[in-house]
């Protein structure tokens, strides 16, 4: 392992998750505007410190799905369970069609 590499995973070691308990309201107004500038809550925190940031290359939503979220979407969408594209597809159309109200 080269010196450049050693360096960059002690740097890496040394960073630190830090988390604030803040009121809700300014909790839910950072998160509000990290969304408005299509960055993460933990960006918007980095901008406001005046840290650099690196916005999202490709903005996205994510999910976690258990496999028994898949089995209650299934029936929901009258879909076998281990069809997970199918039931992707049919949740874009759901989330598409709140963005259409």
């Amino acid at each position: 392992m080269s010196k450049k590499e050693w360096d960059v995973i002690k740097q890496t070691i040394k960073a630190t998750q830090i988390a604030f308990e803040l009121e809700q309201k300014a909790a839910c107004h950072i998160r509000e505007v990290a969304a408005r500038e299509g960055l993460t809550p933990s960006d918007q925190i980095r901008k406001i410190l005046g840290l650099t940031y690196s916005p999202p290359k490709r903005p996205r939503l994510t999910v976690s799905l258990t496999q028994n979220d898949y089995e209650v979407l299934g029936q929901k969408y009258k879909i076998d369970a281990k069809d997970h594209l199918g039931i992707k597809r049919r949740i874009i159309e759901d989330l598409i069609k709140i963005i259409d109200l």
